[in-house]
């Protein structure tokens, strides 16, 4: 069983820093795809960025240039690292994997961003 725990996450003043880590658990697997997903008070989850095991990465535009996704293989843990924060990126962090066709999801972590 592949489990997902977030970290890093907290609350910020706008155009300040925070880097999240989501690590898998378990063994005996190769993660295809990691990515990070968000979801705001009363909106659906949106996708923000993803990283594949060959280190292709993706950005949605409202991040692009700001966020920036990275992954650990050797310790199945993908990070977000994000900078120039902004009050709309406040939203509980998703973090997905990727395994064969099936795909986990981590319990969720809340970013703040304060004005």
């Amino acid at each position: 069983q592949v489990q997902l725990v977030e970290s890093g996450g907290g609350l910020v003043q706008a155009g300040g820093s925070l880097r999240l880590s989501c690590a898998a658990s378990g063994s005996g697997f190769s993660i295809n795809v990691m990515g990070w997903y968000r979801q705001a008070p009363g909106k659906q989850r949106e996708w923000v960025a993803t990283v594949t095991d060959g280190g292709s990465t993706n950005y949605a535009d409202s991040v692009k240039g700001r966020f920036t996704i990275s992954r650990d293989n050797a310790k199945n843990t993908v990070y977000l690292q994000m900078n120039s924060l902004k009050p709309e990126d406040t939203a509980v962090y998703y973090c997905k994997a990727v395994i064969t066709i099936r795909a986990y999801w981590g319990q969720g972590i809340q970013v703040t961003v304060s004005s």
